[in-house]
């Protein structure tokens, strides 16, 4: 009798452990079913989706679509932008069409640990390609929708590099390097300046100051 009834309870509180017929990914699954935020929490969420453009948002996806050729709904609307973008799929695509061959292995199973290794990749593309680590984002940001917003910023950071590599872009051009070599000589010539040439050597001082009353003698 106890044996049967650990493993009704078995069955009962994880059924897709037991039942090799069940295809449902469980981490899926947690992830679905997490709680929602609650107080603090959940005024901290609103705060970052506070931040989401809509606007931003539909010219990322614009700029997706004109330079990988995807048929996508460019619609800047939050739940649209995160299903359209959640596995990876495109954002993988998107690396490949900027530069052939950035991601070996795209994962189109929608298990959740496929999905994510699909975004990883993309986030090390977006690195190699010259977006800063302050504007990427974490995996998280995007899978379980924390933060929609970071990931606008990563992708107009990404867009607005991408005519480095012959491709549209989007946002102001960013300016190029103007990087200068001085040889030893003119080094040295800097040197030998002194410091009345830059202006006056006479800086700001206490002089006349008087702090409280004067002493009367």
């Amino acid at each position: 009798f106890s044996s049967g009834l650990k493993c009704f309870c078995l069955k009962s509180h994880f059924p897709l452990s037991l039942n090799n017929n069940n295809n449902t990914n469980p981490t899926s699954i947690m992830s679905t079913n997490r709680a929602p935020k609650s107080g603090f929490a959940a005024e901290a969420q609103r705060k970052i989706n506070s931040k989401y453009s809509e606007e931003l948002a539909a010219e990322c996806l614009e700029w997706i679509k004109e330079v990988t050729g995807e048929p996508i709904n460019t619609s800047g609307e939050m739940d649209n932008f995160y299903e359209v973008l959640k596995d990876g799929v495109l954002l993988c695509n998107l690396s490949n069409a900027i530069e052939t061959g950035s991601v070996k292995k795209i994962n189109t199973s929608k298990m959740a640990f496929k999905c994510m290794e699909n975004i990883s990749a993309f986030l090390e593309c977006a690195k190699k390609f010259g977006v800063p680590p302050q504007e990427t984002f974490q995996t998280v940001d995007l899978w379980e929708r924390q933060n929609l917003n970071s990931v606008v910023i990563c992708l107009q950071s990404l867009g607005r590099k991408a005519g480095k590599y012959g491709k549209p872009s989007i946002g102001p051009k960013e300016a190029d390097k103007n990087e200068r070599q001085f040889s030893d000589e003119q080094l040295r010539a800097g040197q030998t300046v002194i410091s009345l040439q830059y202006g006056s050597n006479k800086g700001a001082t206490q002089s006349g100051i008087n702090f409280g009353n004067t002493r009367h003698m």
